[in-house]
């Protein structure tokens, strides 16, 4: 429980080590470029607005994307989609370089060109979310979270002062040059990763048909909703110091680049000092207690840095903010993992990082018009005060639950082979199946089914109902809608341990000895299609 058991991922698998390299050297690169875009921002204009905004550039696109990224990073393969990521961050660099080099760069320019290194951003972060719990054993997952957390702050300490210095002694020229170099070394350690092809004997999911099953996964997932809910307010609260903390480094005492550079820094090592103590922290802790202690210290140092504008103060207070701040980041982003199967990993992650992104774009938005009204001092004030009423408001929500649902993959019975000729783009496929039960049982039953409903649904259902039977008591028909054929293949493809013990508890209420009568129907291609009925 040591600091070695936090760096036992990177030690002992070697695919691992190759990604988190390839991936501290891609954060690198987006940390000194919002860093120098952040201070070029307070130089080409004095509005915080304006400042404001380059936050927001930065994190709209995942806002944005997120989701359509997730779902390619899905259907398409990882190794050259994460390499493609990597390229377009290169291009956006180049861009950047060549406009500041000939001083032809305006402040709209820069929102979008940051906006272009976002997008970057938007598309990597669910393909490498997606892969991590793919290349590591469950045990180490933890770990390998936190490990991540430690590349992002890494860069975020390295990023800056770096950044700062380069910014200093030679120009933001020098900062977007080194900047493209380090995404050309991210993208080569990318190419050199052997991916293992994900195994289908079916083809490919349609583009349009990934993203309306990852957000229909996301619907009906209950505990996945509260942790979008937890990470959304979280990210609006430390927006405000996020976004205005150059005009908070400008405005302490003796405040300047460097100050800026050291307060950035000083996050960042207690972000990578707080996710080496993890190990100890969890045997202590649960995730809820991470996220609601760290909601409150992040509030509480935040206030104390513009409450006494002093770098003393601010600098260690601001070490404690990092503690804060990857704790609560942490323990959301390990809930996120665990409530989620592999099939839907890279779209789960993206609505995830969507929800986080929303929240500091959003933040950054309200707390830069707020700014302009009350001052930097008062905003930071009024963003702690928002956290600590968002945490009394759903202090009755948890991200773990009783119990971690367990979604590795698990066997089902052969697919069905009809006995007439079904194209795999045949559809809609609706199955119905037909249970009788003790009529005295049939509020428990319902309630297992209602868990039923959520679970079809996640899988990639259309639709589903349930009816009972006027004529006979205890009889029940459960059915539920496929978009097509393939798709309803690909529904049974995604079974898991937890469908398999959902289902053992349906049997459970059949009365009779032959399990309960399932039937497939399949859309007339002859005739007009019909209205596919309503989710219940």
């Amino acid at each position: 429980m040591s600091a070695p058991a936090a760096f036992a991922p990177l030690v002992e698998n070697r695919v691992f080590r190759a990604l988190w390299i390839a991936s501290l050297a891609a954060n690198m690169a987006m940390w000194m470029h919002d860093v120098a875009a952040a201070w070029l921002m307070t130089s080409l204009t004095t509005s915080p607005v304006m400042v404001a905004l380059v936050s927001t550039a930065a994190t709209l696109p995942v806002f944005l994307f997120g989701l359509p990224s997730g779902a390619l990073a899905d259907i398409v393969d990882r190794r050259r989609f994460f390499a493609a990521t990597q390229l377009w961050v290169t291009i956006n660099a180049l861009a950047l370089l060549v406009l500041v080099s000939t001083d032809t760069l305006t402040a709209p320019l820069l929102l979008l060109l940051t906006f272009g290194n976002g997008l970057g951003l938007a598309m990597r972060w669910p393909v490498f979310s997606a892969v991590v719990p793919q290349i590591v054993t469950r045990a180490q997952m933890p770990q390998a979270l936190a490990l991540n957390g430690i590349s992002m702050n890494l860069s975020r300490v390295a990023g800056p002062m770096i950044a700062g210095a380069l910014l200093a002694a030679v120009g933001a020229a020098a900062v977007f040059t080194l900047n493209a170099v380090l995404a050309v070394l991210s993208f080569v350690l990318i190419l050199r990763w052997k991916s293992v092809p994900r195994a289908s004997a079916l083809p490919g999911e349609r583009f349009l048909g990934a993203m309306r099953v990852g957000l229909n996964f996301a619907a009906q997932s209950p505990r996945l909703k509260i942790i979008l809910l937890r990470i959304f307010l979280f990210f609006v609260q430390v927006a405000a110091m996020s976004s205005l903390l150059p005009l908070v480094a400008r405005g302490l005492h003796g405040g300047g680049p460097g100050t800026f550079t050291l307060m950035l820094s000083a996050l960042g090592v207690g972000a990578i000092a707080a996710a080496l103590l993890f190990p100890r922290w969890r045997a202590r802790f649960s995730r809820d207690q991470f996220v609601r202690y760290g909601v409150l210290v992040h509030a509480g140092m935040t206030s104390l840095i513009v409450g006494l504008p002093e770098i003393w103060v601010a600098l260690p207070a601001m070490l404690v903010v990092g503690m804060a701040w990857i704790s609560v980041a942490n323990s959301l982003t390990i809930s996120a993992q665990v409530a989620m199967p592999d099939w839907v990993r890279a779209r789960g992650m993206a609505i995830y990082q969507t929800a986080l992104m929303g929240g500091a774009t959003v933040g950054s938005l309200l707390w830069g018009q707020v700014a302009a009204v009350i001052g930097v001092h008062g905003t930071v004030w009024a963003a702690a005060g928002f956290g600590i009423v968002v945490l009394l408001a759903t202090r009755r929500l948890t991200v773990e639950g009783e119990r971690e649902l367990d979604f590795s993959p698990a066997s089902v019975a052969p697919f069905p082979e009809p006995l007439v000729a079904v194209a795999p783009d045949d559809g809609p496929v609706m199955v119905t199946i037909e249970y009788q039960i003790d009529p005295s049982r049939a509020l428990e039953f319902a309630e297992v089914m209602q868990r039923t409903r959520r679970a079809r649904l996640r899988q990639g259902a259309l639709s589903w109902g349930l009816f009972r039977d006027v004529a006979l008591p205890g009889r029940y028909i459960e059915y539920f809608v496929d978009e097509t054929w393939v798709e309803h293949l690909r529904r049974l493809e995604r079974f898991t341990a937890f469908d398999a013990g959902l289902r053992e508890l349906r049997l459970a209420f059949h009365l009779g000895a032959e399990p309960p009568v399932v039937r497939r129907y399949v859309g007339d291609a002859h005739l007009p299609p019909a209205d596919v009925p309503p989710v219940h």
